[in-house]
């Protein structure tokens, strides 16, 4: 009998060919979105709600792009700065804080110090949409409603960025590397800022990652904190235009450019830092 008519292998040719069907669906299933917002962004209102979606007719890309920008007075340019700064500044100052908090819980002995990382534990699994109200009364009571640090400011503070955090400086920064910098006579905040925030590179740009998808897609916090369209991310900027939409059928078009562009940036960091992420990822894993 052939090796390859062997019975021991048809088990695992099925189960190969199994997965491949799994893995080709999920791949599917995900792009396939993706594909329709890219064909109904470069086509006209009219398109939209034709059959002709597919053909390469009503080709209107660029206007639809020059009509997302001038819809009531360029306000999209400004939701998109606005989500930038969020998100992008956000992230690197959430990153930050979450990756110190985590270096501390994992290197400093003090008192009650695993019960508090048991609360960070159990913080992770409070969904946010949980913690909008008690942000708004706490934002309303220190007089922070309707400004950019109402949204700015609870995102600095991760709970599942410190989790990450500590496993990464578990993983990352060797006790001895640190006990060797103090015998050089290096202070706490030293050693911490040019030893292992260096080793902790691939950790913080992972915590970067994660915190830049979540706040960049943020959108019931805004919607909680914010009554300034000025003040709007993209995503809550979208989602009034979307309501509009049912009135004036000519935000559509500028919806689905709207929607094309805001997943670019998310794209870009994924695509420039993946280096950085994909050995973040195995943190750890090997010592």
């Amino acid at each position: 009998m052939s090796a390859t008519g062997s019975p021991l292998l048809r088990p695992r040719l099925l189960g190969r060919a199994t997965v491949n069907a799994v893995v080709a669906i999920s791949v599917l299933y995900t792009l396939l979105p993706v594909l329709w917002l890219v064909l109904a962004a470069a086509k006209s209102r009219d398109a939209l709600f034709g059959s002709d979606l597919l053909s390469l007719s009503d080709f209107s890309f660029a206007r639809n792009l020059t009509d997302l920008f001038a819809m009531d007075g360029g306000l999209y340019g400004r939701w998109y700065v606005n989500s930038l700064l969020y998100a992008v500044l956000g992230a690197a100052v959430g990153a930050l804080v979450s990756v110190a908090c985590g270096y501390a819980f994992d290197k400093y002995r003090f008192r009650h110090k695993e019960k508090l990382f048991g609360l960070v534990l159990a913080a992770v699994m409070v969904p946010q949409t949980v913690l909008a109200l008690p942000l708004y009364l706490m934002a309303s009571e220190a007089g922070l409603v309707n400004t950019f640090w109402a949204v700015f400011i609870p995102v600095l503070f991760n709970p599942f960025g410190v989790y990450l955090g500590r496993i990464f400086s578990q993983g990352y920064v060797p006790d001895e590397v640190l006990e060797a910098a103090r015998i050089d006579g290096a202070g706490e905040l030293t050693m911490y800022a040019r030893v292992a925030l260096r080793m902790l590179g691939p950790g913080l740009v992972t915590v970067f990652l994660f915190q830049l998808t979540a706040i960049w897609n943020n959108f019931f916090l805004p919607m909680v904190m914010l009554s300034d369209q000025d003040l709007y991310p993209v995503s809550l900027g979208l989602y009034a235009w979307n309501s509009s939409a049912s009135v004036s059928p000519e935000y559509y078009p500028v919806v689905i450019m709207g929607s094309l562009l805001a997943v670019v940036p998310l794209i870009l960091a994924f695509v420039l830092l993946q280096r950085f992420w994909r050995s973040g990822l195995t943190a750890g894993a090997v010592k």
